[in-house]
């Protein structure tokens, strides 16, 4: 690593970014608390985290490599079919969160909407905050970490569906109890807590595996 990682008990390196992301998931807890954020309000925040996630790829993708003739042949291919295939799987997840969760009415599948959401949900600095969190790794882990030198188009590909499939089913289950009970705000709470939960674990791992990867 380019820099001094704080030091967990256990002896092992804790990614500065894991405790950025921390930090970025305590805006929730401050919404739920401060200003009364709904399970919607919740959901659609961690919904624009699956955008900003597929974002990010993209640039991981088109940084990975670099020199190598190869992969940059192959990102021609990579990049247009991730970028429209898990397009598509985040806008039938937002419409999913929409319409069951949301205020009501038609739900049309356009940026437009979604934006409209965000803005009425009142979540915006929430958004912010995933953005710098994600934006913080991509620049202190990919690029000044040397993660990109190694990274595969593959893996790539396949990382954050596994990340936003078994996160978010937890969370969809979550929101679908806590609007059950009434959306008490201990019930959101818990919701936020679990998710900064399996979010850490997931990031702390992929830090690690890719570490291995560049030490190998």
């Amino acid at each position: 690593m380019t820099t001094m990682e704080p030091v967990s008990p256990d002896g092992r390196a804790v990614p500065l970014s894991a405790l950025v992301l921390i930090a970025a998931n305590l805006v929730p807890l401050v919404g739920v608390v401060a200003f009364g954020w709904t399970v919607f309000s919740i959901l659609l925040l961690y919904w624009c985290e699956n955008v900003v996630v597929g974002a990010f790829n993209i640039l991981r993708m088109l940084a990975a490599a670099p020199k190598d003739v190869v992969v940059d042949i192959g990102k021609l291919f990579f990049i247009p079919f991730f970028a429209v295939h898990y397009g598509m799987f985040t806008m039938v997840h937002g419409i999913f969160v929409l319409t069951l969760f949301g205020p009501g009415g038609n739900v049309s599948p356009s940026p437009a909407r979604f934006l409209s959401a965000v803005r009425d949900a009142g979540i915006g600095y929430g958004a912010l905050a995933i953005v710098l969190s994600h934006g913080f790794s991509f620049v202190h882990n990919y690029l000044a970490g040397g993660e990109f030198r190694r990274a595969s188009l593959q893996r790539l590909m396949a990382q954050p569906y596994t990340r936003v499939m078994v996160l978010h089913a937890t969370i969809l289950l979550g929101g679908f109890a806590a609007k059950a009970a009434g959306a008490p705000a201990l019930a959101l709470l818990l919701l936020v807590v679990l998710k900064t939960a399996i979010d850490l674990r997931a990031h702390v791992a992929e830090r690690r595996k890719l570490g291995m990867a560049l030490a190998a």
